[in-house]
């Protein structure tokens, strides 16, 4: 298995593409603007097809690339309804960002809520609902590499922010406490902006909501 941390877009919005070369097969989770044009060469290094996309939540700068993404591979698109305006009405974001956006809606193909399971590159992975920063942020857990691709919910040092529409601190701050910091501590949470930590690192010494 490999994993590659892809920082792309107008605000280096990580996006995190994993390979199986046995398998063949690919999961992207979040596309920022212009992310197919790292994705594509990875993908013919490893000899894979990408299959699945996954959208940690519906704000733009994770979503901006993802027609594109899906048109180049025809991948199986799955995140969380509450923000099925946000990815399939991207224009709504215009207004609040307050900013021009070159914005395309991305058709979700299943709906993921908590406790869905899915299935992709021979592995099992946990959905969780975290909301607070954006309502349908979602974290995709992966047991088996004790990973955590938890979106805009949580930073290495920092939580998302909560003064967008939706946005809501203290369900945030729940939202961190039952979902996040129930993982294991030695779990690697990977977030949508800046480095990786552990939920034992942010539940010791993260400013904003401590374990």
């Amino acid at each position: 298995m490999n994993l590659y941390v892809l920082p792309a877009g107008m605000i280096q919005t990580n996006a995190y593409l994993l390979t199986d070369s046995k398998r063949g097969d690919a999961v992207l989770i979040d596309a920022p603007g212009e992310v197919w044009s790292q994705v594509q060469p990875l993908l013919a290094k490893d000899g894979c097809k990408l299959t699945e996309l996954w959208l940690t939540h519906g704000h733009w700068d994770h979503t901006q690339g993802g027609a594109e993404v899906v048109r180049a591979t025809g991948a199986t698109v799955r995140a969380h309804v509450a923000d099925k305006v946000l990815i399939e009405s991207p224009e709504v974001m215009k207004r609040f960002m307050n900013m021009e956006l070159n914005l395309e809606p991305v058709k979700v193909d299943q709906w993921v809520e908590q406790g869905t399971q899915l299935k992709a590159l021979g592995l099992s992975i946990a959905v969780r609902h975290v909301p607070g920063h954006c309502p349908g942020n979602v974290l995709f857990y992966f047991e088996s590499m004790s990973a955590a691709f938890v979106g805009d919910a949580l930073f290495k040092g920092s939580i998302g922010r909560t003064d967008l529409p939706g946005g809501d601190f203290d369900l945030l701050e729940r939202s961190i406490r039952e979902q996040i910091y129930t993982l294991p501590a030695a779990s690697t949470v990977y977030p949508g902006h800046g480095p990786a930590t552990t939920v034992g690192r942010e539940m010791k010494s993260n400013p904003h909501v401590h374990g």
